[in-house]
């Protein structure tokens, strides 16, 4: 027996990859709705061999339907999910709305898969932030051996994690480059982002630290430790898909690196390319379509008591925000709702 589905925001980037990987992982599904906003009412969207028609969200009635994965942004969100979940409807909610109520839970399965029976305090379930959900999925396995003590991050995140704009913007900016009087000014983004980095992901806070910091601190505490200190620089690249990290890590006791590189290597969703070699790691355009954390570089850091350094990258679309939220859909379905 299966379930009753709906994914909100259907027409979107990550609505889109929400229904390709129910398809691709053959979540057991009687009847899928997808919906939209009234403004792409009727546009067609694919579902494994099927073709659905959105249909408007505004008027949609939740009830009788088991879940509800949100990819919609936190101002609908904050008038929809409510609306769903009071229906009996278990959200599963992509945007930054409810991550941090410490009613709600924020899963990432991997890593804490037990989190997600407290969904029934609001029938709500928040899906982390794309660059934190990659790096708990790494830091879990080395974690429950060592302690993690301290992280320092500084991630490389591509243009598709700000959404369509920002790729039609480094695809428009790329091309003007070449096209004398064609040039492109920054719209999206404060600065050029064809051929640049910018370091600066979401609005500044009064420390100094950008939004998008502050969310890796705060979810890394929530999903994996309160007592691991985090401090991150989050930066954008001239990258479709694929976010990147550079993740140093301190803990309360050694850990040589090749039992680190083993402990990857049998943990879930990870896949260790770690040869030193010209090539011997992964890059985001390896990663673009696929399912794993990849986790390279592995190697001891000298300059502190007990640290690693690691490479990690993932594709931002799939880890970070659709793959996990079906990955919540099917764990809610195991632990909670408990069909057939």
């Amino acid at each position: 027996m299966g379930y009753r589905v709906v994914v909100a925001g259907a027409t979107g980037n990550v609505g889109r990859e929400m229904l390709n990987i129910l398809a691709e992982r053959e979540f057991p599904v009687d009847e899928i709705a997808a919906l939209a906003s009234r403004r792409s009412l009727g546009s067609e969207v694919s579902f494994g061999d099927r073709t659905l028609r959105t249909r408007d969200i505004e008027g949609f009635d939740f009830t009788g339907w088991d879940m509800a994965l949100f990819a919609i942004g936190s101002g609908p969100t904050k008038e929809y999910a409510p609306r769903a979940a009071g229906a009996g409807c278990v959200v599963i909610d992509n945007s930054s709305l409810y991550r941090y109520d410490p009613a709600v839970p924020l899963v990432v399965p991997e890593v804490n898969a037990e989190a997600i029976t407290l969904c029934r305090n609001r029938n709500i379930i928040a899906n982390p932030n794309c660059s934190t959900a990659q790096m708990v999925v790494a830091l879990k396995p080395l974690h429950d051996r060592a302690r993690i003590r301290r992280v320092v991050v500084a991630t490389y995140q591509s243009v598709s994690g700000a959404g369509k704009e920002a790729m039609d913007e480094l695809w428009t900016q790329t091309k003007g480059i070449f096209v004398p009087g064609q040039e492109v000014a920054p719209r999206k983004f404060t600065k050029q982002i064809a051929f640049n980095v910018i370091p600066h992901i979401d609005v500044f806070m009064e420390d100094g630290t950008t939004k998008e910091e502050w969310k890796m601190v705060a979810e890394t505490k929530k999903i994996l430790d309160p007592a691991i200190r985090v401090t991150a620089t989050c930066v954008r690249v001239p990258v479709f898909v694929g976010h990147s990290e550079a993740v140093n890590v301190e803990f309360e006791e050694f850990l040589d690196e090749d039992e680190a590189r083993e402990i990857l290597r049998e943990a879930p969703g990870v896949l260790v390319v770690d040869k030193r070699e010209p090539g011997g790691y992964v890059t985001p355009v390896e990663c673009v379509g696929e399912y794993a954390t990849y986790v390279s570089r592995i190697r001891q850091d000298p300059t502190v008591e007990n640290g690693l350094n690691l490479w990690v990258v993932s594709d931002n679309l799939r880890k970070g925000a659709a793959l996990n939220a079906v990955q919540i859909a099917e764990t809610l379905g195991n632990r909670v709702l408990r069909k057939g």
